[in-house]
């Protein structure tokens, strides 16, 4: 199946603290084999591959475990040695508690906490009183560590940690659907705090990795945490897996997927909304991603690329790429390389 693909967007915004601190950012692009001239195209994505390693070029370049956003440094090594004591614990809630602890006083914006209310637990992001205004480079901080939190203990327990909703400051942004899909949980937008809700069940779940694990796990963080985890019975991800298999060929239309999954059209319909999908904007998106994770092969044409999405002519394959991610399939290619 193809892999989900990382708006540029989030690649924009993780570049801020470098920018901040005057590091010239396109040599560090280029050697994450993102091309600089893609940020000037709001549409583009880049493969998962492609946006750990600019955060893991970040995190050594800049030697800071949240890539220069705060004010002050966290320290390079604070991530591996917190991950070190985590795998020692012997449930998630032990963990969690642990490694948030590791992280009092390290960030002078905000202090993580887990904390439970009616049957729920929830991991917070609650901002120092004493700290001075975020800068909106902190704010894409809080963000990023509560992703990297609930990544991480997705990890330890070997499981998605299903979420009743997620908590976010301020309005939805433009890629605001693409938060949805991340966590596949309500977003709840305006919020005072971030905030991760689940339920309390789950702090009881064995934690199941060792020092052997965490090894690999380090090597690949936190790139890997993208979607290691996703669901994969979500109707949406069996979808994906199914016109990935049919490229080459015409698409299946709604009624033929529903009855390959055994429903009704409305149900397979109703579901997808549920999910805050539509059928057409999946197969575009299984479509794009192909496209992006072949365009990374320079043994294929784009005639070759066009016919494994299923397109007759180089020009329909040419137009669609265009309209997916704001650049030709060609531009595009010359761009990554």
């Amino acid at each position: 199946m193809a892999e989900h693909t990382v708006s540029i967007h989030h690649v924009e915004l993780a570049l801020q603290g470098a920018r901040r601190r005057g590091l010239r950012v396109e040599p560090l692009l280029e050697r994450a084999g993102i091309a600089p001239a893609l940020l000037d195209a709001p549409l583009a994505r880049i493969s998962q591959a492609q946006y750990g390693a600019v955060l893991r070029l970040l995190r050594r370049r800049l030697r800071d475990d949240l890539w220069g956003l705060l004010a002050q440094p966290v320290p390079l090594g604070t991530f591996e040695q917190c991950c070190r004591l985590l795998v020692q614990a012997p449930t998630l809630g032990d963990a969690l508690r642990t490694g948030l602890r590791h992280y009092h006083g390290r960030m002078q914006e905000f202090t993580p906490r887990l904390q439970r209310a009616d049957g729920l637990a929830c991991i917070v992001i609650v901002p120092r009183a004493d700290a001075a205004p975020s800068p909106f480079a902190a704010e894409y901080a809080q963000r990023a560590f509560l992703f990297l939190t609930f990544g991480v203990a997705s990890w330890l327990a070997a499981r998605r940690i299903p979420l009743v909703a997620v908590d976010y400051r301020g309005q939805a942004p433009a890629y605001g659907s693409e938060i949805a899909r991340l966590f596949q949980a309500k977003v709840r937008y305006g919020c005072p705090q971030y905030r991760l809700w689940f339920d309390e069940r789950w702090l009881l779940l064995p934690q199941v990795q060792n020092t052997q694990s965490l090894r690999e796990f380090l090597q690949q963080a936190p790139g890997n945490l993208i979607v290691k985890y996703r669901d994969r019975t979500r109707v949406s991800d069996r979808i994906r897996r199914l016109l990935r298999s049919r490229l080459r060929d015409e698409l299946p239309s709604l009624e033929a997927v529903a009855q390959t999954l055994g429903m009704t059209p409305q149900t397979l319909a109703r579901r997808l909304r549920e999910e805050g999908r539509g059928f057409q904007a999946l197969k575009d998106d299984v479509r794009r991603d192909t496209a992006i994770e072949l365009l990374q092969r320079p043994d294929l044409t784009l005639l070759d690329i066009g016919a494994q999405l299923g397109f007759s002519e180089a020009s329909t394959f040419h137009r669609a790429f265009k309209k997916w991610t704001g650049v030709a399939p060609g531009e595009y290619r010359q761009r990554e390389r």
